[in-house]
């Protein structure tokens, strides 16, 4: 590559984030960050980086949606066959990341994740457009395919096996949820003094500190 990436790069200027502001609730926090991206950032403001470590001790990212935040925790939604649930049947430690660049604003979140109810994975999964539901049934998440022409065939089988029907949600698909036992909040400030503030449940209850940028 011949482009020079060193000169890449841009000042924060965003107002600044003091203990006052962060409250003692990094859920309610969250909240209100959350709100604040959905009114400002218009592309995929629920994206986040998933990441999990598997028992070959690598660790694997990848984007998915926020689906649920509820006094639990963070969820989404996935196959169970996937290469992600796997890893987490190994190793139920996982961190989840949003970064919001118009706002300069980054939040790290770090717990244990488990199922949802086959209740809550039905509920969702009958609110979803109905091509979405027909590709959950149709792939095979993570496993080799031959062709993209292979997929194509597979979805127009199952779209002509529930033409006149409801799709039900596939028994290897459902929910996760994230039970956080820490999380930063990062706002971005001019010259890289950036402001961190940081939760760390202790006894259920939030510690909070700030770190050094």
């Amino acid at each position: 590559m011949n482009r020079d990436l060193h000169s890449i790069r841009r000042d924060y200027q965003f107002d600044d984030l003091l203990e006052e502001q962060a409250g003692n609730n990094p859920l309610a926090l969250f909240d209100t960050w959350l709100d604040k991206a959905i009114e400002s950032c218009p592309d995929d403001p629920t994206a986040m980086v998933l990441s999990t470590v598997g028992l070959d001790g690598w660790p694997h990212s990848r984007v998915v949606l926020l689906k649920q935040r509820n006094d639990t925790g963070f969820s989404f939604f996935t196959n169970y066959d996937s290469e992600k649930a796997q890893q987490l049947a190994q190793n139920n430690k996982a961190s989840m990341t949003f970064f919001w660049p118009a706002l300069s604003r980054q939040v790290r979140i770090e717990g244990t994740i488990e199922k949802v109810s086959r209740e809550t994975s039905e509920t969702y999964f009958a609110s979803r457009p109905r091509g979405s539901q027909l590709a959950a049934r149709t792939s095979r998440q993570s496993s080799v395919i031959a062709s993209r022409d292979e997929l194509q065939k597979a979805f127009d089988t199952e779209e002509k096996t529930f033409s006149d029907k409801d799709v039900p949600c596939p028994e290897n698909w459902g929910g996760y949820v994230l039970n956080p036992s820490f999380i930063e909040f990062w706002q971005g400030r001019p010259s890289r003094l950036h402001d961190r503030i940081c939760y760390t449940q202790e006894d259920n209850n939030w510690i909070r500190t700030r770190k050094a940028p």
